[in-house]
This record gives C-alpha cells, structure tokens and sequence, in this order.
C-alpha cells in the first residue's frame, strides 16, 4: 500500500471492504479499523494494518499490501514488517493474515522461492484484480477496486454502469452515498487534467458536494494563501481573499512553513 493514496482513502473510509476480497472473513468484519502503525524501536511504517475491534473473538489482525509498481524486495520487506510488529505486540493477537493485492501477476516480484513458507501457507493471500472476473458478475466491493485498474477508456463506461448498480441494488456494507463518493474520487484521480465540469459529465453525476471535490478545493484554496501571504498580505486578508478562516490559515499555511518563509508573513 506504499504511498497508493487511492487505496488508502478507500480502505481508511471504509475497512471492511478488504474483506470482499479475502478467503477468511472474520465475524467482526464491519467493525475492523485501518491504521498506519510504526514498529517500535525500528525504522518501519506499515501502511495497512487492519485492526481487530475490542473483544473481538478470536483477534485476528490483517496485514495488507497493494502493489502497483515493481519492487523485487516487496516480499522480503512486506513480511519483515508484518513479523516485527507481530513481535512487538505478542499477546495481543489470536491469529494472522497477509493479504497482497496486485493489478496482474506481472507486478509480482519473480522470486517467490525465498518466501515460500509464507506464500504457501493459508495464512497469505495474494488477490490480482484482473482475474477477478467481469465486473458484472462481482460484488459492488470488487468492482471499486477493480475501477482502479481499468484503463482511461474503459472506465469511464464501467464507473457509469457501477453507479447504476449502486442506484438500483441494495448495500449493505456501505451506504450507497459513500460508495458513489468513492466512484468519484478514483474518477478524479484517474482523470485529474480534467475539470470539473468534465468529470460530471462523464459520470453523469454532480459532484460539487463530494468529499474528494471538497477536499480538491480545499488544498486549492490553501495553495492560493500560500501564495498571497509570500507576497506580503496580511493574514486577515488573504483569509478574507480565500474564503477560509484566520485559524485556518495560521494551521495550515503558517505554522507549517519554514522559519524562513515565516519571515516573509510577518
């Protein structure tokens, strides 16, 4: 899942979707929690961790990564990082599973002798999404992720056909509102040279009022204070100029520049 933001946004929202792909899906599936956690005393980050709720039985912890580049040491790092922090927290798990998710085989690091008491056993998982199936024949939560591989011409049509689905068939995993918020943030992702206006059309939807567009215009406008306040306007001013608060500002643009370039605001 390194720096994959699309996956991360996805799987952070909304946890239990991991479990559409994986074999053993836990009985407390709706009530995991994604986190990014740091092993102790060492200098790894895991990106997907997916946490079991209090007084789950048994605790069984997930540990997930998405690869969408080459990386012939993903194996060695991946299980390294799982088996640390594994160690770092004994007793507080009943159980484990990795699950590694990849575009296509192609992506998959090419020795998998090494590791092959991990990749053998029924403990790991490893999920390539374009040999799921068609994407009419799969549940709405495979379907998003296999959104995220489709090519820019394919997927145009097939975000279209899914939010039909979403329209018609009931969910109970996610509220529709948020599956279609997700539709739209690949869709931006993907898509991200064109406007607005743009991606509503393809979608045919109005997107205004999603938490990607919100957030998109958001960073813009923070981007634009940046700007204002290095050209010497007042705090006050360039808040009224962006449409955000004096704390916003002082939060997100000042207190996060350098010593040098608050200088330049005062």
């Amino acid at each position: 899942m390194k720096r994959d933001s699309i996956y991360y946004q996805i799987f952070k929202r909304f946890p239990a979707l991991i479990f559409e792909l994986v074999d053993r899906r836990p009985q407390e599936a709706q009530n995991y929690r994604f986190e990014s956690v740091e092993v102790k005393e060492t200098a790894f980050r895991i990106d997907g961790v997916f946490l079991p709720p209090e007084g789950a039985t048994p605790r069984v912890i997930f540990f997930a990564e998405v690869q969408f580049q080459t990386d012939e040491a993903l194996y060695h790092r991946f299980f390294t990082e799982s088996m640390m922090y594994l160690n770092r927290n004994r007793g507080l798990y009943d159980d484990w599973y990795c699950v590694v998710i990849f575009p296509s085989r192609s992506l998959e690091p090419s020795d998998t002798r090494t590791h092959r008491m991990f990749l053998n056993s029924d403990q790991v998982q490893r999920i390539y999404l374009d040999e799921l199936g068609t994407p009419d024949t799969l549940p709405i939560g495979i379907n998003l992720m296999q959104l995220t591989i489709a090519s820019e011409k394919a997927m145009a049509e097939q975000a279209k056909q899914l939010i039909q689905r979403v329209q018609l068939e009931s969910t109970t995993a996610l509220p529709k509102n948020e599956i279609i918020d997700i539709i739209t943030t690949i869709a931006v992702y993907k898509f991200s040279q064109l406007t607005r206006e743009e991606v509503e059309a393809m979608l045919g939807l109005n997107i205004e009022e999603t938490r990607i567009y919100k957030d998109l215009e958001r960073q813009t406008k923070l981007k634009a204070a940046a700007r204002f306040l290095s050209m010497g306007y007042s705090i006050s001013e360039v808040a009224s100029a962006v449409d955000l608060s004096v704390e916003e500002i002082t939060t997100e643009v000042v207190n996060s520049q350098t010593p040098t370039q608050q200088d330049r605001t005062e």
